[in-house]
């Protein structure tokens, strides 16, 4: 039994990469400046506010929630006092006395909630005929809401937020198609603030329920160990081929982004121990840079959670959660193999080698210390997709199954401060995607209010002449500007809100457009300029942003391609397809982002010339299309390649030396 030989390898973090980790998450991930409580009464209050928050929501999920605005309200008021109490107005506000304006705020958090407690039926019955209490109510949660968002998430949500006010309120003077009715300032606070198509839209629905409970799930799984365990286990199963720590990345990271829906954050605290393991192998500071982030973004592509987002998206379309995940396998397969192939490509071109394998856990080993802590996986999954419960009820349910799973063995057993701070820490980490969900209601709201997610499809539309192909790429391009410095689940509800429209206006299946625009909403975190996943992996690197960014795009070439893919061919998606045709689209499907991988990384037995990586990526794009002609067209273009490198190879000398 090697286990305690590889500790070292498999949970030392080197103390540069450590701090260079904290830098990186202070300057890019917003959500990490929270700011230290040396007071302990402080400290004990908003510790207590934390663990009371997670139990009301474990409690609700259990028991049922309170009326729709009763519940949202008191979700989004305990979220936005967390907030100003924990993270300070800005960078330089570490003097004391910012604690009593922030106090304030957390207090003034509180009134839309009692306000609305109070005066239920009034605020329901009066059904928009509204009060001067009403506006200065409505206009109070959304200042706070807004002011929440900037210290939590940056500038970029609250000012797309304020846009889209400013175009609530000046509809009348826009030109064009941005022209609408107009709205004064007593009707848009109203509607944020006391009906269900504002703050209190779907949006903090999904967060007041499945989110924050995934994430609590993920807290519990954490203080457990199960992050060490998909470390170890990643390094038992990849660490010893060619680039192993790149594989290893990947891996753990995906199923960590998965899990926690927060690519930056994934990428910092996964990275601190990813990253120097792959310079030590070889890998360039920007390659892996780059392989982090990829990995990390990728995870909330990857079923069963998608960081939440499968859960918004089923909410949001009206379908059972066990159709979007399931539809979600396959393209997430294709991505996370268009990584490997290409992070093995690369090791091969360098002539890279793994980690020795006297320095590696044993599988069996790294099951019996922790295998168990894959048990609440196994019972999610069961939950979700066989026991016909209720989602809420189901991660209830895991969350238990969680603890109790965890004292089977010493080292992982939770004590019961352990337990509190598992539910204090899945709070806090709650707080930004709530945050940020209530921000994006009031962009949600003016959205609907005015109709232009009906006029931005149609104007989307008719620029590209109606041909699906340009509105795809629109479309694409749309979402990856709107998803600019935002979260994920944040990104996915603007870009479905306003772009998803287009493509169902043209007949796309909406389960197909939905998932369009969330690819490409989430990628904006590795698409420069504002590459933010991209950056704050090149801060523990030491390799430069911008071309950290741009090795990242170019590392998930696939994610750009394979929602194209979907749209022209739903059976990638495994709706309504029998077995045999299942096979046949799945195995074309991977052969050809095979051979788009090995275009791209320009390698096969030996380097190929660039216009052999041109035609075999073009050949790949034609197998990919999965139609007939085209997929024989392209077989060919992809034989004379394979070809001439054998040829090459063997002119060289380095055939069966290098082979893949």
């Amino acid at each position: 039994m090697n286990t305690a030989r590889t500790t070292d390898v498999t949970t030392r973090v080197e103390p540069q990469a450590q701090q260079a980790a904290a830098e990186a998450a202070k300057k890019y991930d917003v959500e990490s400046r929270v700011r230290e409580t040396h007071w302990k009464p402080l400290a004990v209050l908003l510790s207590s506010v934390a663990i009371f928050t997670a139990l009301y929501h474990l409690y609700t999920a259990y028991f049922g929630t309170p009326a729709t605005l009763l519940h949202r309200s008191l979700h989004v008021s305990l979220i936005l006092f967390l907030v100003f109490m924990l993270y300070p107005p800005t960078k330089k506000a570490t003097a004391a006395w910012w604690r009593i304006p922030d106090a304030i705020l957390a207090l003034a958090a509180l009134v839309p909630t009692v306000y609305l407690w109070l005066n239920y039926d009034q605020v329901v019955l009066q059904a928009g005929r509204f009060t001067t209490t009403d506006v200065l109510v409505g206009t109070l949660l959304t200042v706070l809401v807004l002011e929440a968002a900037r210290r939590v998430t940056g500038w970029a949500l609250p000012i797309l937020a304020m846009l889209f006010i400013a175009f609530g309120l000046y509809g009348r003077e826009l030109p064009g198609l941005f022209r609408h009715r107009g709205y004064d300032w007593d009707t848009l606070a109203y509607n944020f603030y006391a009906t269900t198509e504002g703050i209190f839209s779907t949006a903090i629905g999904v967060s007041s329920t499945y989110i924050f409970l995934f994430i609590l799930f993920g807290a519990f799984l954490a203080k457990s160990g199960m992050s060490q365990m998909f470390n170890d286990l990643a390094m038992a199963i990849a660490g010893q081929g060619r680039g192993g720590p790149a594989k290893v990345a990947t891996i753990a990271s995906g199923f960590m982004g998965s899990i926690n829906g927060a690519a930056i954050a994934n990428v910092v605290s996964t990275g601190a121990f990813t990253i120097p393991l792959m310079r030590k192998v070889g890998y360039t500071r920007t390659f892996a840079g780059a392989v982090e982030s990829t990995a990390s973004v990728g995870g909330q592509i990857l079923p069963p959670i998608m960081g939440a987002a499968a859960f918004i998206m089923a909410e949001t379309l009206g379908v059972p959660y066990t159709t979007v995940a399931l539809a979600a396998i396959v393209p997430a397969l294709l991505y996370y193999v268009s990584l490997i192939a290409q992070i093995h490509l690369r090791a091969t071109r360098m002539g890279l080698q793994g980690i020795a394998k006297e320095n590696l856990p044993a599988v069996l080993d790294v099951l019996r210390e922790r295998g168990h802590l894959l048990l609440p996986l196994i019972f999610l999954m069961y939950m979700l997709f066989f026991s016909g419960r209720t989602i809420l009820y189901s991660a209830f349910l895991t969350i238990l199954v969680t603890i109790a799973v965890a004292m089977l063995r010493s080292t992982t057993r939770m004590s019961f401060r352990q337990i509190l701070e598992a539910l204090e820490d899945g709070t806090k980490s709650a707080l930004g995607v709530a945050v940020a969900c209530a921000s994006v209601g009031v962009i949600v709201g003016v959205v609907t209010m005015s109709g232009f997610g009906v006029v931005l499809a149609s104007a989307i539309v008719s620029l590209s002449g109606g041909v699906l192909f340009w509105t795809l790429v629109m479309t694409a391009v749309a979402c990856l500007v709107l998803g600019m410095g935002l979260p994920s689940i944040p990104a996915y509800i603007v870009t479905a809100t306003m772009a998803a429209p287009a493509l169902t206006e043209l007949g796309v299946e909406p389960l197909v457009a939905h998932l369009f625009v969330f690819y490409f909403g989430l990628f904006a975190n590795i698409t420069p300029p504002v590459a933010l996943a991209a950056f704050a992996a090149s801060g523990i690197s030491g390799g430069n942003p911008m071309r950290t960014g741009v090795a990242s795009m170019r590392l998930a070439a696939a994610g750009y391609v394979i929602p194209f893919l979907f749209v022209y061919n739903p059976d990638l998606l495994l709706r309504g397809v029998d077995l045999l045709t299942g096979i046949v689209v799945v195995g074309t499907a991977i052969a050809g982002i095979l051979l788009l991988a090995t275009a791209l990384e320009g390698h096969f037995m030996v380097d190929m010339s660039w216009y052999l990586r041109i035609t075999m990526a073009a050949g790949a794009i034609m197998i990919l299309t999965q139609h007939t002609t085209y997929s024989l067209l392209g077989l060919g273009l992809v034989g004379i390649v394979l070809a001439v490198q054998m040829v090459r190879a063997r002119a060289v000398g380095s055939l069966g030396l290098r082979a893949i």
